[in-house]
């Protein structure tokens, strides 16, 4: 199949061009525009108490909505709210209230705090609204620019928290992450490429191939969104970004490198593009394949965020791989010499390139190379016994300069930091009476006696009398750990256990979604992970005929997953002073460390297998692979390492801990496991490595000709 492909490309390259550009129109005009949510109960299985108590209060308090945003007054110089401040805040209430944008229904002051330091007024909903509606979010700066106008020449600061507040925060940061990652990716690649080829057409190769591509991946997301109901998380579009750049940019070095050393050899161009891609092919559809099948994994999650993101990013692999193997070979032939302009040094070789010398000594000594390699890995996997999740998401996914996190930092001076969105709690009667009032008082006497919670009130009993609502404000930022820590832990446990007989205690609100969101996260770790890596071993099977090699091959990219968790829990947890790491965390490392690990791998152990089939023994083969398929796999590795290392530029802890540690983890892919602990291992293993298909015996029959290129590469 591959060398149909490399004939194709060689021979019509300009047919495959123009079905590219006639297929990317077609995805342009006809697929939906891509959207992201940020309501993260879209992402949560109807099954769950959160989801169980939003279903409920919908039904029993079809009016009732929560507060969509607050807003906190106090002095510019920190002192207690004077009597005239109040007269002005009263009077700043009523202007801005009547002016409010189409996502509120009203807003109310309220008495100020017992210091007197703070003053709130809370901001309804209008009807209908959902206060993680994207669509909904302009009302947030209006309010804002209201407010500041509205208060101008006076002493008094108001800030705007709560619900829509940090999602139209959260929605900001992210796009100015966004804009950061995706400027940040371009340069690196192009400063990396111009350094490693010297070309001006190889630098700019990624960029006329990938954007593209990217509108074809988003139109096709989009479109299997639509068709499948899934919600994709804003997160996604930045993961995109760089799995396109990074990702695309490393098959189209795997060919490159292999296209260059068929030149050096002396074919022409067509004939060095054909033999390129048949020779490189397998190795990259075999590695792109183990990249999809490890994201279409994530089809078994529990959780919608990632049974959208797995299909999403799968699609954008599929799509790179199919371009790595059409349109850039296409391009290639269409450039020729031409490509690597204005080089002049490109069909050379470099003497004693220090590649070559890594060969030879690994070669020779294995089993240092294994031993050296593979305990800085267990070094570093020591640390990942530490991993302390924190599922503080609103604060991780938003700068901490917004005013939604600065203003609710100014409203804990005075009042529960719960205040800003409090955790709803219903009782429900299960045996169709309808509930006491001794029922509901001694409810909320329990209710009122839970550790954590700052204050529990009573808000309505529904129509029929079988549904009463409770507010509790939680001591804690409703999106802090120590707020879930109190909803997982003791007022979940009192609400249960408190309903009695014949009733039903449940516990909703964006701390419980958070709390549930946690538990479907720990469920999938236990699913997801075992059937990527089952499955990448059989691809990795398939590809080696071999039973054994896939083996250490995953063991090694196992070493990499939990020495990339440790660095991580080193450098932010015990360096950086912070309580935890956000629990999505290991499961992004283990996709990209463990599938683009895999890619490298692949790639290696590929080239070393056809050393192998040339003639050479293991310990040749090891040498020879790792001076070929090094420098491809270190070019790889840089530049997709520094493109998932812009993510820490984004400015929210989230990103910049994915950044830091998907770069380290695919840092250590190349330079430590596909590099060195890879090809020593298979060099001491041996013949034994490809057992039972012995996919390294020569292709050729004449002995003498094996002998003579053993001669001549030794």
């Amino acid at each position: 199949m591959f060398a149909f492909l490399g004939r194709s490309a060689a021979r019509r390259p300009w047919w495959t061009i123009a079905g590219w550009v006639i297929a990317a129109a077609l995805v342009i005009v006809l697929a939906p525009k891509f959207e992201a949510t940020t309501d993260q109960s879209d992402f949560l299985p109807r099954d769950y108490e959160s989801i169980r108590a939003l279903d409920l209060q919908a039904k029993a308090f079809p009016d009732q909505t929560s507060p969509g945003a607050v807003v906190v007054f106090d002095r510019v110089d920190g002192a207690k709210l004077k009597r005239q401040d109040l007269a002005i805040i009263d009077e700043v209430v009523t202007s801005v209230g009547s002016q409010l944008g189409p996502a509120f229904g009203g807003m109310q002051v309220q008495p100020p705090s017992e210091n007197g330091l703070i003053q709130i007024a809370p901001v309804s909903l209008a009807d209908g609204t959902n206060a993680f509606d994207d669509s909904q979010f302009d009302s947030v700066p209006q309010l804002r620019d209201d407010l500041d106008a509205a208060l101008a020449g006076t002493d008094i600061n108001a800030g705007v928290t709560g619900r829509l507040a940090q999602g139209y925060d959260n929605q900001q940061s992210s796009e100015a992450g966004l804009q950061i990652v995706a400027i940040a990716t371009i340069l690196l690649i192009l400063v990396l490429l111009a350094l490693i080829f010297r070309s001006v057409l190889i630098c700019l190769l990624p960029i006329l191939v990938v954007v593209p591509v990217s509108f074809v991946v988003n139109g096709l997301i989009a479109t299997a969104n639509e068709m499948f109901n899934l919600k994709a998380g804003s997160e996604v579009e930045a993961v995109l970004i760089v799995v396109l750049f990074g990702i695309g940019t490393d098959y189209i070095l795997f060919f490159l490198f292999r296209y260059r050393e068929r030149l050096r050899e002396g074919e022409d161009k067509r004939a060095a593009v054909e033999h390129a891609l048949e020779r490189a092919g397998e190795a990259i559809a075999s590695a792109g394949g183990a990249v999809i099948v490890a994201f279409l994994a994530l089809t078994l999650s529990s959780l919608g965020i990632f049974k959208s993101m797995g299909p999403a990013l799968a699609i954008a692999v599929f799509v790179t791989l199919l371009a790595a193997l059409t349109l850039v070979p296409s391009v290639v032939t269409v450039l020729g010499r031409a490509l690597f302009w204005p080089s002049k040094k490109y069909m050379v070789e470099p003497e004693a390139a220090r590649f070559a010398a890594l060969g030879r000594s690994l070669g020779k000594h294995p089993v240092r190379y294994i031993g050296a390699s593979g305990g800085v890995l267990a070094f570093l996997t020591i640390f990942a016994f530490g991993f302390q999740p924190s599922f503080d998401l609103a604060s991780s996914s938003t700068s901490s300069d917004a005013d939604s996190i600065v203003s609710l930092k100014t409203l804990e001076k005075g009042y529960p930091a719960g205040a800003t969105d409090p955790t709803i709690v219903l009782l429900n009667s299960t045996d169709g009476d309808p509930l006491t009032e001794e029922q509901t008082g001694a409810f909320l006497a329990e209710l009122q006696g839970v550790p954590g919670l700052a204050q529990a009130v009573p808000v309505a009993v529904s129509q029929d009398g079988l549904t009463a609502s409770y507010a509790a404000y939680l001591a804690d930022n409703p999106s802090s750990d120590a707020a879930a820590d109190t909803v997982r832990g003791p007022l979940r446990t009192t609400v249960h256990e408190a309903a009695g007989e014949g009733a039903e205690g449940v516990v909703g609100g964006t701390t419980s979604i958070f709390v549930d969101f946690g538990a479907a996260m720990s469920r999938d770790y236990k699913v997801v992970f075992p059937v990527a890596a089952i499955a990448i071993m059989i691809i990795l099977a398939l590809l080696l005929r071999s039973l054994v090699a896939p083996l250490y091959l995953m063991a090694s990219v196992g070493l990499g997953f939990g020495a990339t968790i440790g660095a991580a829990v080193l450098v932010f947890q015990h360096i950086g002073g912070a309580d935890g790491l956000v629990f999505l965390l290991p499961i992004y490392i283990y996709l990209f460390v463990v599938a683009i690990g895999t890619d490298y791998n692949i790639l290696m152990i590929a080239r070393l297998r056809e050393e192998a089939r040339e003639g050479l023994n293991a310990r040749d083969a090891a040498a020879q692979a790792l001076k070929h398929a090094g420098p491809t796999v270190a070019a790889a590795g840089v530049i997709l390492a520094g493109t998932f290392a812009s993510l820490i530029l984004a400015g929210n802890s989230l990103l910049i801990s994915m950044g830091f540690s998907i770069s380290f983890g695919i840092f250590m892919a190349a330079f430590v496991m596909a590099m060195f602990f890879t090809p020593a291992i298979t060099a001491l293993i041996g013949h034994a490595a490809w057992w039972p298909g012995h996919g390294d015996e020569p292709e050729s029959t004449d002995e003498s000709d094996d002998q003579v290129r053993v001669d001549a590469l030794t």
